[in-house]
């Protein structure tokens, strides 16, 4: 049974993935080469940990137990020593993935599985860099990852069925529902939400209506829990327009992102994680 995991990332997705690590009782190690980006991770834990003592989901003694889980480094051979399942959580960047998994892969043992969290690139791709290709697999998580239940695992060419097994065991120790994805661009949610949000943006472009309609229209009429421009913002404009600039690589001319959607990149809107996006925070 995995007791230690190896969360290699501390943005928004990695404190969120280490936050359902520790509430599944995990050991959970966070590393991130910046420490301001620890801190910064380990707060944002604190306060989902302690909403949900106010809000008596979780007692308090409960929560010092879960706290106690979390250790956090920007050692990379102190995160992943003695860890039996790694999972990698960097910006959505080919060679930022790669040119980690090739660091980490001599630092672990043979049979450690790695779950690599995109949204939409390559497995096959990423286990170029490691030795043993078998041991890598997708772990899609989705933001807010306390909130919300799915985790894609992402079967890759050379996939092993332990490497399987092992993700498809360590999310339902973390408390999320699986569905297994032969791997293809954008896998089943990025390659058809980006379309709906790049759609929305052409919308907004072309005047169809205002930010805020179209995201009530989408929330009331199509009973989204959230608009496409509130998700956008939530998830990072700049993660959206990487994720479509990829899917327009792999699979055409219907994927191009949205000039409105550049624009808002290129002027730094970037979403909530810098206070303005489609909207101002």
């Amino acid at each position: 049974m995995i007791k230690t995991v190896a969360i290699l990332g501390a943005g928004t997705m990695g404190h969120g993935i280490a936050h359902a690590a520790m509430a599944g009782g995990l050991t959970t190690r966070l590393f991130d080469v910046s420490s301001g980006q620890l801190d910064k991770a380990r707060a944002e834990i604190e306060t989902i940990v302690g909403k949900s003592v106010e809000l008596g989901k979780l007692p308090a003694a409960e929560a010092a137990g879960m706290m106690s889980r979390l250790s956090t480094t920007t050692t990379l051979a102190d995160a992943v020593a003695g860890a039996e399942f790694v999972i990698e959580a960097v910006p959505e960047r080919v060679d930022l993935k790669l040119a980690l998994l090739s660091a980490l892969e001599p630092l672990v043992g043979d049979d450690v599985v790695i779950g690599s969290n995109t949204s939409a690139l390559s497995i096959t791709e990423l286990a170029t860099a490691l030795s043993r290709p078998g041991r890598l697999a997708g772990m899609h998580f989705f933001n807010p990852v306390h909130k919300m239940k799915l985790v894609e695992i992402v079967r890759a060419l050379e996939s092993s069925p332990a490497a399987i097994e092992t993700i498809e065991a360590v999310a339902r120790r973390m408390g999320k529902e699986t569905v297994l994805v032969r791997e293809s661009a954008g896998f089943i949610t990025s390659r058809v939400n980006a379309l709906v949000g790049n759609e929305a943006f052409y919308m907004l472009q072309e005047g169809v209506a205002s930010a805020r309609d179209i995201d009530k229209a989408l929330k009331l009429g199509l009973n989204h829990p959230m608009g496409p421009f509130e998700l956008v913002d939530l998830v990072g404009l700049d993660t959206r327009l990487s994720v479509l600039e990829y899917l327009h690589k792999s699979l055409g001319e219907k994927y191009r992102p949205c000039p409105l959607l550049v624009q808002h990149v290129k002027a730094g809107r970037l979403g909530r994680k810098v206070g303005k996006g489609v909207y101002d925070y």
